[in-house]
């Protein structure tokens, strides 16, 4: 079996799911308008004084987040929908410019909306915490790491996303650059609900698209 270094984790890929589920139109009624654009990695300062090395044990720190983007159509409305939570934990190993291992973890049970009946259904009917408390990312390929600088650079990423106990391998990119603290990653990757046995609601006022992605923005710091 291929080495498993996990990248990043996000358990918001499927929140949206109890959003179908519960409470009828009033649960949207703060839904129709589109969630704000995911954080991003941006290109440092000129004169930056930026980390001197990227290998080594990185943390992952304070600020670190991970959720979901999904369109929904909501009383005839198109609607972009997004979770989160910044209950983002790991470490990552870099050694001789290139990701060498990692391990984060993501606590589903806090990736949150705007909506507490929601997000009660997603915990428990949908990605039942008890027994599915975190979800993974495991790299399955050694990730080359080109020369990271104050620029953000484009580095594929080929892995194994795990939601709710159902692991599927999926291809994305990841967006990196070096600061003055550490190193910040970013990106999305694309999911299709019914390859975690997830079914996306088509309850009439309301139809979520069968996929929707996961996103993650990462402060590392040594």
């Amino acid at each position: 079996m291929p080495s498993r270094r996990a990248w990043w984790i996000t358990g918001g890929a499927v929140a949206v799911v109890g959003a179908a589920a519960i409470g009828g139109p009033l649960v949207y009624a703060a839904l129709e308008e589109d969630a704000p654009p995911a954080p991003t990695v941006q290109v440092q300062p000129s004169d930056a004084a930026l980390v001197n090395d990227t290998d080594g044990t990185w943390t992952v720190a304070a600020g670190s987040s991970a959720g979901y983007r999904v369109h929904e159509v909501l009383n005839g409305a198109d609607v972009t929908v997004a979770g989160t939570t910044d209950q983002v934990t790991g470490t990552v190993v870099i050694t001789g410019g290139d990701l060498a291992d990692a391990d984060v973890t993501v606590d589903v049970a806090s990736v949150a909306t705007d909506s507490g009946q929601r997000d009660s259904y997603f915990r428990g009917n949908v990605m039942d915490v008890d027994e599915f408390p975190t979800a993974t990312f495991a790299v399955t390929q050694p990730a080359d790491l080109p020369e990271l600088t104050g620029t953000p650079v484009t580095v594929p990423v080929t892995g194994e996303l795990t939601l709710k106990g159902v692991t599927r391998q999926v291809q994305t990119e990841i967006s990196v650059v070096r600061t003055g603290a550490g190193v910040d990653v970013s990106g999305s990757v694309p999911v299709a609900f019914g390859d975690h046995g997830i079914d996306a609601p088509n309850l009439g006022f309301v139809r979520v698209d069968d996929q929707g992605a996961v996103e993650f923005f990462l402060h590392l710091t040594l």
